[in-house]
């Protein structure tokens, strides 16, 4: 039987995107890919990212966070995640702990300050993003990353033209466009999500600009698919459109769960992202579950 079996988790949403929040601090438990792909298939735990809370690595941190998409595979950051995240850690009963005004989270693409704004608002600093072509990762050199040299056409399909690339953590193509609802994006992201020009395959946008301060965004996460929000889309996206001088260095991003606040700190470079989180509901993982799952 998988020692998850009977473990507790709660299930959130941040704009809509699909969180499952599973603490395993004081423990030595590690989740594989094939128990993640078990607890997104049940209806009840499914989600679009799986957050698993392990203890401090870092000392000064609250803990340690490992990610995992429907998939089973790991992401290095996820913005929506982490604010839920921080809810449960200073409102949930159980996995609250006492904690200074902010928290600081570790992930494998580095520490995460938060700060609550309200009692459901926080405010996630997401770092520094990743500009060169050996940061987002790409396989090809590139000598600008705001507009990379990758073949857009698809058949009967509306022209893309060169998208931005940026990694906030992990790899976000950005594709610029007048219409973001005109395209079918579910076609559009699995050819790019897993074209050889993105080694750690990408997580791939489509964003409009409304206003230099507003910006209209649909995402197609790797290793989940469509989603209702993406706050690390969000991050490079505003990044990529303040590149391009399409904005400023802070905008609405609105997707199809909701707003994001976003700004490009010019004072660091650290991106800052805003958002409200969600409680749907608690429960534990019955040992049937992970049948198989060993």
């Amino acid at each position: 039987m998988s020692a998850l079996a009977n473990r507790r988790f709660l299930k959130m949403n941040g704009l809509g995107n699909e969180i499952t929040v599973l603490d395993l601090r004081g423990t030595p438990l590690r989740v594989s890919a094939v128990e993640a792909r078990a607890i997104a298939a049940d209806p009840c735990s499914h989600f679009d990212q799986l957050m698993v809370l392990h203890d401090p690595v870092t000392p000064g941190t609250d803990a340690s966070m490992r990610i995992y998409n429907t998939d089973g595979s790991e992401s290095g950051a996820c913005g929506n995640g982490t604010r839920c995240v921080a809810w449960a850690m200073v409102a949930d009963p159980v996995m609250r702990r006492p904690s200074a005004k902010g928290l600081v989270l570790e992930t494998k693409a580095g520490l995460l300050p938060v700060e609550r704004v309200s009692e459901t608002v926080f405010t996630v600093d997401m770092g520094s993003p990743g500009l060169a072509w050996t940061d987002i990762p790409l396989r090809d050199p590139q000598s600008d990353t705001r507009a990379i040299d990758i073949d857009t056409r698809m058949a009967d399909a509306p022209e893309l033209t060169k998208p931005s690339a940026v990694s906030m953590g992990n790899p976000h193509i950005i594709f610029w466009v007048k219409d973001a609802t005109a395209y079918d994006l579910p076609r559009i992201g699995r050819v790019f999500e897993h074209d050889a020009m993105f080694p750690e395959k990408a997580n791939i946008s489509l964003a409009q600009i409304i206003s230099p301060d507003h910006i209209l965004l649909r995402v197609w996460e790797r290793g989940a698919g469509l989603t209702r929000a993406c706050g690390s889309a969000a991050c490079a996206t505003l990044v990529a459109a303040s590149r391009k001088g399409l904005t400023g260095r802070k905008a609405t991003l609105s997707l199809p769960g909701g707003d994001l606040l976003i700004e490009w700190r010019e004072s660091d470079g650290h991106v800052l992202m805003t958002g409200p989180t969600e409680f749907e509901h608690e429960g534990v993982f019955s040992p049937a579950l992970f049948a198989g799952a060993a």
